[in-house]
């Protein structure tokens, strides 16, 4: 199985949190549980937190009608507008306001009443799908930086090379330019740098300084490297010397001798035009950014997809006590972690009249 939504934790997040070993074995296990911690937090909070571009349409005068110069959005939440159309007329940006002042996530849109524009009826005199607003739907549109694009891609490469793996896990969205991407798999990509030809690694958890044979296009802290069939953990750059964390992900420890090649998880399989976006080219060096999930959703995520694998292993048996005191234990230690994202983020029942 392979990840096919945006999530709100990664595939890393979760298994570093387990303390898992990342092979292939058990992506598909993880990433089913992150995209069913994604849906049950959508569950809970009414809400979706990764932005989308769409055109949706709203009936006038339609069953939440109170002012008439007042749109409520319901669970239609905007980041921002493109284009907002009533009975086919566009109408001007600086003839609206998006409410509430602190958002987004705007929840509804107002007529300017010193402006001549105002809700009206469809084309045709019907009040269906009387006005249509194209723009981007979510709850935020917050990015962060990641690093930049190692090639240059046609509007069609699905194998995107970058320059910075470590803020970059499979289920995230990224942004290149206009263009959101799903990242959906990772692989190794040659970042053009060796071991020094005056260094070597032993065979032994202690050896963890590399020594490189430059520092163009080095690994970051927090990258995942492979030298020959070894994966490390970078933990720190101190100029040309990586300090790093031996025989991860499962891996076993070797020896491995001087210029040998290093590799970084640099080559993101993704999906292109996501979430409503348009896939286009793009050039090398060009700015990549990550969509940035609000904390307590992330920390829910990856406590929701914990609580299934530990459930899934145990052949959901999981109990605790014993003879009559016996009991399921199911996620329990989660409950205060929901209720937390409910009260900060979840979307509570108001009455549109007002």
């Amino acid at each position: 199985m392979a990840i096919t939504r945006p999530c709100y934790s990664s595939r890393e997040d979760v298994a570093r949190a387990l303390d898992s070993k990342l092979t292939a074995r058990n992506f598909a296990q993880i990433d089913r549980a992150i995209e069913a911690a994604a849906v049950a937090i959508e569950g809970l909070t009414h809400r979706r937190f990764y932005p989308k571009v769409d055109t949706r349409y709203f009936d006038w005068p339609n069953d939440q009608y109170a002012r008439s110069w007042r749109l409520w959005l319901q669970q239609h939440e905007l980041v921002s507008v493109t284009t907002l159309t009533i009975g086919g007329t566009v109408i001007a940006a600086a003839d609206y306001f998006l409410r509430p002042y602190d958002g987004p996530p705007y929840t509804r849109l107002e007529i300017d009443l010193d402006s001549s524009s105002a809700f009206g009826l469809a084309a045709g005199g019907t009040h269906q799908r009387a006005v249509s607003i194209l723009g981007v739907y979510g709850y935020s549109a917050d990015d962060a930086p990641a690093g930049t694009t190692a090639e240059a891609l046609d509007a069609s490469e699905t194998g995107v090379d970058v320059t910075d793996s470590a803020l970059i896990g499979v289920g995230d969205l990224i942004k290149v330019e206009s263009e959101r991407m799903l990242v959906t798999g990772k692989t190794m990509l040659d970042t053009a740098v060796n071991i020094d030809a005056a260094d070597s690694l032993t065979a032994a958890t202690n050896d963890v300084s590399i020594t490189m044979s430059t520092t163009t296009n080095a690994p970051v802290v927090d990258e995942v490297i492979l030298i020959d069939s070894e994966r490390m953990l970078v933990v720190d750059v101190a100029g040309s010397v990586l300090t790093v964390k031996r025989a991860w992900d499962g891996t076993v420890l070797a020896a491995h001798s001087a210029s040998a090649d290093i590799y970084a998880g640099r080559t993101l399989t993704v999906v292109r035009g996501a979430v409503g976006t348009t896939a286009v080219s793009h050039s090398t060096s060009t700015a990549v950014t990550k969509h940035i999930v609000p904390p307590l959703v992330r920390d829910l995520s990856i406590a929701e997809a914990l609580t299934t694998l530990l459930q899934e292993g145990s052949g959901y048996a999981r109990t605790a006590g014993s003879g009559e005191n016996e009991r399921e234990v199911s996620g329990r230690g989660v409950r205060g972690l929901r209720d937390d994202v409910y009260t900060a983020h979840g979307r509570k029942a108001r009455i549109s009249a007002i």
